[in-house]
Parts: C-alpha cells; structure tokens; sequence
C-alpha cells in the first residue's frame, strides 16, 4: 500500500506548490477513452460523454471526428456544434485557430493519435490537444491502446499489426480522467476495420484478454500519476510498500513465457514481488525438465525469485508456501478436464481454488 506523510514545505517547495496549483487551476481538464481493441465503442462513449454534458448546460463542440460515421453516431452529434476540419495538401486536420477563437468549455476530440501533415501548427494531433488544455480548453478524446507509443510492441506481439501513428505514454500521464472501454466478447470478436486491414483475422479470447490486460494497467499507471500530481500540489509526501506479491507456478506443459510476462507487468505495475515456484517430480522425462529449466531461465531474466517448493501433493506444496509468504496472487496453467475422473470428481486446479481463501488464483489455459 502507499502510505503518506504531510511535511512542512520549504519557501522554494511552498513556491512550486502555488504554481503547481495555478496551473492545475488555469489548465484545461483531459478525458480519455482508452480502448483495447476495435469495436468496442470508445468514440461513441466519447460523443455521448460530450452530449450529456451539452444537456446539461455546458458549452460543447466537436474538434475532430472520424470521417465514416454510423448512424447511431451521427444522431449523437446531431445537435452538437462541429467545428469543421480544415485542409492541409489533401489531409485533413483539426481547425485550432478557429476552436482557440471560439473558445468552448469543451472540445470533441477522436482520432488523437492522427498526424498533421507539413505546414500544420504541430506534427500530431495530440500535440494540437495540448495547445487547448494550455489555453483552459477541456478536451474529451479517444485512442486505441495500440497507438500508445510504448504499448505498441506488445499490441503487435498480440495481434501483429503494427501501427505509426502513436501517442507517448507521457501524455496520457498528463490526464484527469480515463476510461478504459469494455464491451462484451461477442462485439470486440467481430471483424473490424483494423482486423480487416490484418488479414480478415479475428482477435481470440486470449489475445483480448491480454490486450484487456495492458489497457487497465495502463489506466492504472494515469490514475498513480494523478494521485502523485495531487500529492504534489499538497506538499503530501508518499511512501511505497510491496502490495502484490504474484507466485507463477512452473510445470512441464504451461504456458510460462505469457504467465511471466503477465507477472512481471503486475510487479512493476504495483511495486510488488515476482516468485517462480516449482515442484520438483522425480517422474518427469528428460524434455518436461528441460522445458521446466527454460521456464526457469526465462524467470530470471524478468528478475524473479526462484524457489522449489517441497512435498509430494503440489496443491498442498504452493499453498503452503504462498500463506508462508504472503502471496497474493497465484498463476497456473491448465489445459482443462480430459479424464472422465476429472470431470466428474474435480482436478487439482479445482482443488487449489477451493482452498486458496483470500489468494486470487489466475489460470492460463495452455494447449
């Protein structure tokens, strides 16, 4: 947990305090709505966010829109001021001179990730953005989790696309407010303009759960920056503790390389610790203790503590240890119920489940 302590301020640190809230004062606020894959509506609940708050009285105008637009967004803007996009040797772009002018309470903004083509104000449209949280301009905008420049690479390694156009984390950190868009499987499963651009392919389960997954750190990791800003302009100091503790249970046939790799996400995420556990058995064949030494290798290399858990029931073995340790999250990996034993009576997953009171045990199916 994050504990915090209040201190007398210096002259110079009560200085930057009063500036610090000036400018928090004077500054426009920032909304995003963070998707993590296509089709799960992030525009439209950005334009219903910017209607509602039409209806109730605030000044409001749309910056920027996507140039196809549905029917049900379209009835969304139809009472809104849009303020028309300007051409740029061909491209078109977002009018800021002219919303600096008009000077809304709040801007419409989709598309932040767009670049502006050579003779624009700025290079990138989130940059135009910036322009009018700094003139007192709220903005409301939308992106998709990959075009957030440092996320990009492990969106690619998901879905294998690959995008230019990004946003640098930096300045999602400079948010007030961020959404992440959920919507049920069945709509995100659908052949999207993206997905269509890759392939025809559709995203799998695992691949928007992984893809969930980064988004709500990422939301998380804007939420501990608004916190720091707070605590900054309060002359509150904070003081960090480990809060998660993740034990990643190594065997012959899980998938260890996306079980670690989501585990060292949530480390870093919540300043926490990272174990690799295994149970060593006599009766695996020379290619399942390999494997299990490669799983290991792999733990090291994403700074994990590596532990061998004794005793011949594993259930047993990894609760034992995780109650000795404080651990408070568990990943397994499982393939799913093959014997008729298993379907009737159970497993040992359902077993660890069972007994794991208060530890959150997260199962990685495996092939």
């Amino acid at each position: 947990m994050a504990a915090v302590t209040e201190r007398k301020p210096t002259p110079e640190q009560l200085l930057q305090q009063l500036e610090s809230e000036e400018e928090h004062q004077t500054r426009g606020r920032l909304k995003i709505f963070l998707g993590y894959a296509s089709g799960v509506g992030k525009s439209f609940r950005m334009l219903d966010e910017g209607r509602r708050r039409l209806e109730r009285g605030q000044d409001v105008v749309v910056g920027a829109i996507q140039p196809k637009l549905s029917r049900e967004v379209l009835k969304t803007i139809s009472r809104m001021e849009v303020i028309p996009l300007k051409e740029i040797d061909g491209v078109q772009v977002m009018d800021v001179p002219t919303i600096l002018g008009r000077a809304p309470k709040v801007c419409l903004v989709d598309g932040l990730a767009y670049d502006n083509p050579p003779g624009s104000m700025h290079q990138k449209r989130w940059q135009d953005v910036a322009q009018l949280l700094d003139a007192g301009i709220s903005v409301i905008t939308s992106v998709n989790l990959q075009h957030i420049a440092e996320k990009s690479d492990a969106v690619e390694g998901i879905t294998g696309k690959r995008v230019t156009q990004t946003v640098p984390l930096s300045f999602l950190q400079t948010a007030d407010e961020i959404v992440v868009v959920d919507a049920p499987p069945e709509t995100c499963l659908s052949v999207s303009d993206e997905t269509k651009g890759n392939g025809g392919q559709k995203l799998s389960q695992l691949q928007l759960s992984e893809l969930r997954e980064i988004a709500l750190l990422l939301a998380a990791d804007v939420i501990d920056k608004q916190l720091e800003r707070y605590l900054a302009r309060h002359g509150i100091e904070q003081l960090w503790g480990t809060q998660e503790r993740i034990l990643v249970c190594v065997s012959p046939r899980s998938d260890f390389r996306r079980m670690l790799e989501s585990g060292a996400r949530n480390r870093d995420r919540f300043h926490g610790e990272l174990i690799a556990g295994y149970v060593n058995k006599p009766d695996w064949s020379l290619d399942e203790r390999k494997r299990v030494h490669l799983g290991l290798d792999l733990a090291k290399e994403k700074g994990a503590e590596i532990v061998e858990l004794d005793g011949v029931d594993s259930v047993d073995a990894v609760l034992r240890f995780a109650r000795q340790r404080g651990i408070t999250q568990i990943y397994v990996g499982h393939k799913g119920r093959d014997s008729w034993w298993e379907r009737a009576f159970g497993s040992e997953l359902d077993r660890l489940i069972r007994s794991a009171e208060g530890i959150d045990v997260r199962v990685f199916p495996h092939s």
